[in-house]
């Protein structure tokens, strides 16, 4: 997958995987990784999937309808490509960190409902239910920040809600930040996960 990796200076702090929305590249939230976590590492990711010659993470069979076959098999190959780079950029993988928009949250999500410690922590910024009717892992050990628009014209707010409760039903401890906007990222969610960051990973 192509990607950008930078060491960080403070290799205490866990690695920041960056997962792009439709149409973004590997270094579209390297600016919000700067915001948040200056000092951390990053792994910037670009999605495998073209639509329109857009970036994606996995298919979608229409807006809000996800391609189940293919988010699967992203998803482990998302899952492996982590590890792989956790040796060769030598970072831990046990120590992993995602930061989501769209598409790429939802893939992040995606990782938590398939994979047992896939990731540390995960800041979703307007994600989805990635799929229902399964047993998401044990989540106790992980710490989650949603970012939400009340007005988000492609998720309602019930389906950030569903989304909020599986994780809490699997044991993650999760953080709801709800925002007036949109589907467009805002700077107070990204304080608020700056701030949700410090308090579980700069301690």
């Amino acid at each position: 997958m192509q990607h950008i990796f930078k060491e960080g200076t403070d290799h205490k702090l866990p690695t920041l995987l960056l997962l792009h929305g439709t149409g973004g590249n590997e270094r579209d939230l390297l600016p919000i990784a700067d915001m948040i976590a200056p000092n951390a590492s990053v792994l910037g990711v670009r999605g495998n999937v073209l639509e329109n010659g857009m970036p994606r993470f996995f298919r979608r069979l229409a807006e809000g309808v996800f391609d189940e076959e293919d988010l699967i098999f992203r998803t482990n190959e998302l899952n492996e490509f982590i590890s792989d780079m956790a040796d060769q950029y030598q970072f831990n993988r046990n120590n992993v960190v995602a930061i989501g928009y769209s598409n790429g949250a939802n893939i992040a999500a995606s990782l938590m409902y398939h994979y047992n410690r896939a990731l540390k922590g995960a800041i979703l910024l307007h994600a989805m239910v990635p799929r229902r009717g399964i047993q998401i892992p044990d989540l106790s050990e992980t710490s989650i920040f949603i970012g939400a628009g009340t007005n988000d014209p492609i998720i309602p707010p019930a389906e950030t809600k569903e989304l909020a409760d599986a994780l809490k039903l699997a044991k993650a401890d999760v953080t709801e930040h709800w925002g007036d906007a949109g589907h467009q990222l805002t700077r107070e969610e990204i304080i608020k996960a700056k701030e949700w960051f410090e308090k579980n990973y700069t301690k």
